[in-house]
């Protein structure tokens, strides 16, 4: 592994010197897919054999809730106060740095419901490389649905930057949509670039990108590029182990600054501003996470019965369908669905007769009537 960081290093100050103009794309592109390779290597090797010795002792959390939340910083940074916070669970709490040093799960409840939160050890510069616990507490946030990067207010902006630095060169793509590129391995034909109209590549050419694709020793591949792509999105849909996740800016420790100052950071998008110790503003926090979350509430209605609102079942955004609704509470109720009665935003009539392809949206109400 030490020659891989040594590789990696050497590249990055080979990338540092190297002008960027339309002559050195190609030559850039080529070094990025390296340090993707080396990089992809590095995570491999941290992820053999992990769960033999203890190596990874508090990281084996299992998932439980409707959604799972991380909370990634540096040290000493409020992540241990904001959780007990939120959920009345004890994560030692201290003035010095590397209080918590394992993964400290936590229930959250919020418009019904079940969201657990992940108290993550402060991560440090070289995290990505192993440094610390990095490589734990990265891949642990690789399994959230949303993470909260946890920031000192007086000091925001080196820290957002360095942890956005580790965490993209572990491969979690922060406020980023998955990019419409179509990428097949072919047996023959060599590489064919093509690029849909009103769409063009940034920063490379179809030569580049058949160069980094020689790099993974791939000769013969079809690319379909739907958006204004650059060499990195192209490296991130072959190498295809990307997280692409929601992640909202918490600046932590707000009682310590002036309004006027406040203003100014309220200009960094997903921020959010709170005082973990005086509890500020933690219950817009818990709103702003629902909203990026994008989770769903469906009300179920027994027959004969007024709908229940207190137990809805919670569905991932994107306009589920009654099939899905079916599966989440049991595989059994698919088998004896014959139709579904639903009420809200998702239908024309209240109620209205609705097959299991019919997509539901946020606060409807759905009675199943099963076969005879």
């Amino acid at each position: 592994m030490a020659g891989a960081l040594q590789k990696i290093a050497d590249i990055e100050a080979e990338m540092a010197k190297t002008q960027k103009n339309k002559a050195t794309n190609g030559h850039l592109g080529l070094l990025k897919a390296k340090l993707a390779k080396l990089r992809a290597s590095i995570i491999s090797e941290g992820t053999k054999g992990g769960g033999g010795g203890g190596s990874q002792g508090g990281f084996e959390v299992s998932k439980t809730g409707d959604a799972r939340v991380g909370f990634v910083g540096f040290p000493s940074v409020g992540k241990s106060t904001l959780l007990n916070k939120m959920t009345g669970q004890e994560s030692e709490v201290a003035a010095y740095e590397f209080t918590t040093l394992t993964c400290v799960p936590g229930i959250f409840y919020h418009k019904g419901a079940k969201i657990q939160l992940l108290d993550l050890p402060g991560i440090i510069e070289g995290a990505k490389d192993g440094k610390g616990r990095g490589k734990q507490v990265i891949s642990t946030a690789m399994s959230c649905s949303l993470i909260l990067i946890v920031l000192d207010v007086m000091k925001p902006i080196f820290q957002k930057r360095k942890i956005e630095y580790e965490l993209e060169g572990f491969g979690i793509r922060l406020n980023k949509q998955v990019p419409a590129i179509d990428f097949k391995k072919k047996e023959k034909g060599g590489v064919a670039v093509s690029v849909a109209p009103g769409y063009e590549l940034v920063d490379c050419d179809e030569q580049s990108i058949a160069e980094v694709l020689r790099e993974y020793r791939i000769n013969n591949a079809a690319v379909r590029v739907c958006c204004n792509a650059t060499i990195d999105e192209i490296i991130d849909v072959v190498e295809g182990n990307r997280k692409y996740c929601p992640c909202l800016y918490v600046m932590n420790k707000i009682d310590q600054i002036t309004i006027e100052e406040l203003d100014i950071i309220s200009e960094i998008p997903h921020y959010v501003p709170v005082c973990a110790h005086h509890e500020w503003n933690l219950d817009g926090l818990a709103d702003i996470m629902w909203k990026y979350m994008d989770l769903l509430r469906i009300y179920t209605k027994p027959k004969g019965q007024i709908p229940d609102y207190t137990s809805p079942v919670i569905l991932p955004g994107g306009k589920p369908t009654i099939e899905e609704f079916c599966l989440r509470i049991h595989k059994s109720l698919l088998e004896q669905f014959r139709v579904a009665m639903v009420w809200g935003k998702s239908v024309k009539h209240n109620p209205q007769r609705c097959g299991k392809e019919h997509r539901l949206m946020d606060e409807d109400v759905v009675q199943i009537i099963k076969k005879i």
